[in-house]
Parts: C-alpha cells; structure tokens; sequence
C-alpha cells in the first residue's frame, strides 16, 4: 500500500482498523522526504527525531482506546509558525538562529489533535513572493516539473502535499498565500473567512508571539483531499484563549446543501484589469460543464456582482497599506515621496499601487469604509447564489524567475506579458471582502501541468464551498500524483 499519498481520512481508518501504525506511517513519510526532497526542496527545517516520539506516543495513546481527529497523521507545518525547539526565520538569513520557546497556537492544535509533525515547510522571503525561494534555504521546486515554481508563499507547503511528504499542512494567505499554491501543485486549500482561525505565533522575527487581529490574512489548511480540508479546519479553527477565553465556542453553520443540484453557482471567468490565460479559462469551463451535469444551476453573470476593479483597487490599497507598516522610517519616507508623485488622476494599477504602499490612516479608514459597501453586495449576491467558481491566477505554474524585484518582472500569459503583482487580483476577490474560498484542482494543462480554481462562499459559512468541492472531487476527480 503506498500510504504516502493517502489521504487523513484513509490513514485514521487504516489505523482504526489496525492496517498500519503511526510508527510505520511516519517512518514511511521520513523516507520519502530523504529520497526525494533533495530535488524538490520542500522541507526546510525537518524535526524527525520527534516526529519519530510524537508517533510512538500516538501508537500508545490508540491502544488504550483514545480517539482524536488527526492521532498519528504525519503532518508538515509552514516555516513561519513558530514550533517550539525550531528556527522561524520567514526566509530572511539574519534570523537563522532565531528559535522560538514555544509552539504556535495552531501548532498546539495540531499536537492537541494527535498529529505527528514531520518539520517546517519552505518560504519566500519574508512570505512576499507568489514562489517560494530565499538565500537561507534555497529554492522549492514544482514536483510536476522542477523547472517551475510551486507557488507562494505556502509553496513549500503544497510541493509537500504533491509529493507524498504527509497527508496534511497548513499554511497562511494575505494574496492567494494558499490558493495559488494548490492551484499550481494540484492539492486543495482553504482560505477561511477572515478572523475564523487564530494567527498567534505566526508573526515575522522577532516579533512577539502576541494575538493579532490581521487584515486580510488567514492561516489555513492544505490537504490532497477536499474532505480533509474540512477535517483539518475543524481543528484549526475557533477563537483564540487568550482573547475570548476558554469557554468560548464557535460552531460555524452547515454547509447550505448536501446535493449538488441543490447548489446555485455563479461563474466568473474574466476580469477587466487582467486577461485569463487560455489553461485556466479551460478549467473555469470544465468546472462549470460539470456543475451543471451534475444537476446545478450554474449561471454566467449576475447585475449583484460588486464591482471588480473597484475591488481590486480597495485590496491593492488594504493589502500593501499592510505589507509596509512595519518598514523602517527611511524606506516609508520614500514610499511617500513616491506616492506624492503620482498624478492624483491616475487610477491605474501601478499608481494604486503606489498609493497603497502609503497610505495614510485617514485614507485606510475610507477604503476600510468602501470595504464594508462591498461585503454587504457579496451578502446580496449570495442571497441568489451559494459559490462562486473563478480563477486563482491567470496561468497555471510558471518557470522559475529570481531575476529584479517584484515590480520588475513580468508574468507570461498566452504569450503577451503582463506585470508580476498583477497575478494577485483574483485572489483579492475573496481577500479584500474576508470570503472563505476553496482552491481545487479542476484538470491539466495543455503541458501536463495542473490546473485549480476557487470556489467563493458566503463569510463564516465556509462549509458550503467546502462541500461543495466535496461534491465537485466526486464529479472530475481531485488530486493526481505528479508525472
């Protein structure tokens, strides 16, 4: 049995029934990773030794009887969590000592649910880059074609999953950290609504491991398997202790429907800021062909649509207001001077950008405002609809390209270039309003390459594109082992 690439669900039930134990599993993972990561990359920080302990340990605990959702499932853990007796560095060579004391919140939900954690999963700098590389620990390379990256910043998370490297990860998403990952490594991912999952210990060096209400950013999970998303958000998710105290419970609603014609699903294919690349239009079609076999009602347009290039001006503007708000004062000074010199009548993605990477308080408290205005039309949308299908990127995985900076380089699609920050607006679409959005894999490129979208829910009813995708896996099949 090649149990490498089973999914949680499988393994809980191979140990349940007594077919394999966690010490094997484990031990299995631990040799994959020897034989295979020297190509790929993927794991930074390994922590087998105790992995190794934390197996036995679940082994034991399983004999006597206990029962917890991930007991003895080998695991992998983005490299910006904090894991106690482990470095977090985010990628930057100057904090390659820095070893926190003590595991994330998230972390120590894992280890609460009996997970077996197999080490740290690779990071862009600073987790600012749509691939996964830095001067620490090297780059991590796509397991359906190394000369491609696997996405960022949880890259390292999904080239993992793809490659057998544990059933389940978890990873973060401010500009489709999570989803793009998935999308170019075929593996599934979640976004949570915004707040549903704590991000305590998940902080860039050296700052401390403090509770933080964050804009836009989420940590969520990763898996080879829609049901095990929803397994493993279950564990992430609920308020943090230190804010809301240890009775407080959140039970999120179910999923709206249980069968797929039930659902009403919009579909979304284009944007008036970037074109869709043929490989990933290709896949929005599929996914929709199949909704409506499956007895869906799927639709094409809807007038409840909030507007999209107000939308991605907000999220430019929101995203970077944050990104920069921690830089030194000399580097803002010229961040300002840059904005400053914008013509106050250039609405163009570059002067938003700019804008954004400044923004002023009073300024952030209007878009913030303007933000609201949206999520009460997301909120009218879904009176009518229960998904939204759309792109995460506009091309599937590209090749590797550390050259310049990220407002230097150009992405490729359908042979026309177009800049590198632009690939982020579809992932602004579920970003900027706080929606849950689930990334699946929906096919093959022309290439061979894998191909996902994202399907959008109404806030804290991430069960229903959760399920959703359940049912969608059932009709065009879910995760491939790399060719």
């Amino acid at each position: 049995m090649e149990w490498n690439l089973c999914s949680a669900g499988e393994l809980s039930a191979a140990m349940r029934a007594g077919e394999v134990t966690s010490v094997e599993l484990t031990e299995d993972a631990i040799a994959r990773i020897e034989r295979d990561d020297r190509a790929i990359n993927a794991i930074c920080a390994p922590d087998f030794d105790r992995a190794r302990t934390a197996a036995h340990r679940a082994d034991q605990a399983r004999a006597r009887g206990a029962e917890r959702p991930l007991l003895g499932i080998p695991v992998t853990v983005k490299e910006s969590y904090d894991i106690a007796g482990l470095p977090t560095t985010w990628g930057m060579p100057a904090y390659r000592d820095h070893v926190p004391a003590q595991d994330a919140v998230q972390v120590s939900r894992l280890k609460t649910a009996g997970a077996v954690i197999l080490g740290k999963t690779n990071v862009p700098f600073m987790l600012r880059d749509i691939q996964t590389f830095n001067d620490l620990y090297g780059t991590t390379r796509n397991p359906w074609d190394h000369d491609r990256t696997p996405g960022g910043s949880s890259g390292g998370s999904a080239a993992a999953l793809a490659a057998g490297f544990g059933a389940l990860s978890i990873g973060s998403d401010l500009a489709g950290s999570l989803r793009t990952p998935a999308h170019f490594c075929g593996v599934y991912a979640h976004k949570p609504t915004l707040g549903l999952v704590p991000t305590r210990g998940m902080a860039a060096p050296p700052a401390p491991a403090l509770p933080t209400d964050l804009d836009i950013a989420v940590a969520g999970p990763m898996a080879r398997t829609a049901a095990d998303l929803t397994l493993l958000l279950d564990v992430m998710a609920g308020p943090d202790p230190l804010t809301h105290g240890l009775a407080y419970d959140l039970t999120l609603p179910p999923a709206r429907h249980e069968r797929l014609p039930d659902f009403r699903v919009l579909i979304v294919e284009d944007h008036p800021l970037i074109p869709t690349g043929s490989a990933v239009r290709a896949a929005v079609n599929r996914v929709a062909l199949a909704l409506a076999d499956g007895g869906a009602r799927v639709e094409r347009h809807s007038p409840l649509l909030p507007d999209p290039t107000e939308a991605a001006t907000l999220y430019l503007l929101l995203m970077l207001s944050n990104a920069t708000a921690g830089a030194p004062a000399d580097v803002y000074e010229q961040l300002q001077l840059r904005a400053t010199a914008v013509d106050p009548g250039d609405r163009g993605l570059d002067a938003v950008r700019a804008r954004g990477m400044a923004l002023s308080h009073r300024d952030w408290v209007e878009a913030n405002n303007r933000r609201e205005l949206h999520r009460h039309g997301w909120r009218r949308l879904f009176g009518e609809f229960d998904a939204v299908v759309c792109p995460i990127t506009p091309t599937p995985a590209f090749p590797h390209d550390h050259t310049g900076d990220l407002e230097t380089r150009r992405v490729d699609i359908d042979g026309s270039a177009h800049p590198y920050f632009d690939q982020l607006l579809w992932a602004g679409v579920a970003g900027m309003p706080g929606l849950p959005a689930t990334a699946v894999p929906a096919g093959r490129s022309p290439e061979g390459l894998p191909v996902g979208v994202q399907l959008l829910g109404p806030m804290f009813e991430d069960r229903t594109p959760l399920r959703l995708a359940e049912l969608l896996e059932q009709q065009i099949g879910g995760f491939r082992t790399p060719e």
